[in-house]
């Protein structure tokens, strides 16, 4: 099958984050295995989706894996011109759901399969698909905890990202949290008979804000944009009526961390103050939303200059989203991301990947075969 045909099929299943994946993990399997390619099959914690990985090569010696993530983000926004999906080819533009994030990378790494099975690769190859990644990089921990069982350690896992196939070597770190506060309704003629867990909330939002304006004073990394990290009140409810003391407010929190910093611990000022609430009478729960830790890999690397060789062009320094990359080199490997597509076309209508692109990254991945097998 040609990477347009399987992308037509991975698009159609509408593997949303958050929903289990069982169809889209069963076709992968299927393919895999008419190629005589056998997929270990990761569940998660949640028990209705999973992860997927391959080894193509000898599994003994150290490789390369090619990462993506399977789910997408959902469709249910308006200005779409067709079924989100249904692939629809136009004018070389291939539009659907997860063309771009990332089911492009994934449909041309599937159709180079049998082409990999069939190659006496020196190194191997290893696929690596993963589930809810959209929701914090969910999935891919379950995976990356059992590698030493199933692969000698690689060399270095290249995250198919939409790049526009230019290697990149560093993103922020994130984390994201909710908070929910809970006090006492009663009449707003007598807030003396309440607890109004707005006015309670708004306290730790004050201090949100003043952390905020902190981080922009440093400290700095000039690769990123903005060169410092940052945070910020993302959603916030509460309340029912103007003359009904508020009993319940729910603030989410997200943070993002140049290279060297925990993005956990930008938060700690307000979990810390959150923590306190229950002094005063209120209910508190702070939940972690999402954790992934930023990416730096050295200009130097054996993976950066690899990556200029496969691509024909220098890696660029950094990116302002995140990925599953900084996993990937917290455990211990080399990780880099280089992938078709381009990231302003992903979460929004009309979401749509280039053939072109797919030619591209077809290059690179025959390319690294070549590698393998040198």
């Amino acid at each position: 099958m040609q990477a347009v045909e399987i992308l037509e099929r991975l698009v159609g299943f509408p593997s949303v984050v958050g929903t289990p994946n069982g169809e889209i993990v069963g076709w992968i399997r299927h393919y895999l295995q008419s190629h005589g390619i056998v997929a270990t099959e990761i569940a998660g914690p949640e028990g209705d989706r999973s992860n997927l990985f391959v080894t193509i090569g000898p599994r003994e010696t150290p490789g390369y894996i090619l990462s993506g993530h399977m789910d997408v983000v959902p469709a249910a926004e308006g200005g779409w011109s067709s079924d989100p999906f249904r692939l629809r080819a136009e004018t070389g533009r291939l539009y659907g759901r997860g063309t771009t994030d990332m089911k492009g990378f994934l449909a041309v790494v599937l159709a180079a399969v049998p082409a990999l099975a069939a190659a006496r690769l020196r190194r191997p190859i290893h696929l690596a698909f993963s589930y809810d990644e959209e929701a914090g990089c969910r999935g891919v921990p379950h995976m990356i905890a059992r590698l030493p069982e199933l692969c000698a350690r690689p060399l270095g896992v290249i995250i198919g990202e939409p790049s526009g196939m230019r290697a990149i070597r560093a993103h922020k770190g994130k984390a994201a949290a909710r908070l929910t506060v809970r006090g006492r309704s009663g009449h707003s003629s007598r807030p003396d008979q309440g607890l109004n867990a707005i006015h309670a909330i708004t306290e730790i939002l004050a201090c949100a804000s003043a952390e905020a304006e902190r981080l922009t004073q440093g400290p700095f990394d000039p690769v990123f944009e903005p060169p410092y990290s940052s945070l910020q009140v993302g959603t916030l409810k509460g309340g029912q009526a103007v003359n009904i003391i508020p009993d319940s407010c729910e603030a989410e929190f997200e943070a993002r961390a140049i290279s060297g910093i925990d993005p956990a611990t930008l938060l700690a000022p307000l979990r810390a103050m959150a923590d306190a609430l229950p002094q005063r009478g209120f209910q508190s729960e702070w939940r972690e939303l999402s954790a992934y830790p930023a990416l730096s890999l050295a200009a130097d690397a054996p993976l950066a200059h690899l990556l200029s060789e496969l691509t024909g062009t220098e890696p660029l320094a950094a990116v302002s989203y995140g990925t599953e990359a900084g996993l990937f080199q917290r455990a211990g490997m080399d990780a880099i991301i280089c992938g078709p597509g381009d990231i302003a076309r992903a979460h929004r209508p009309d979401e749509f990947i280039l053939a072109s692109e797919l030619l591209a990254c077809q290059a690179m991945i025959e390319a690294l075969a070549r590698h393998c097998i040198a």
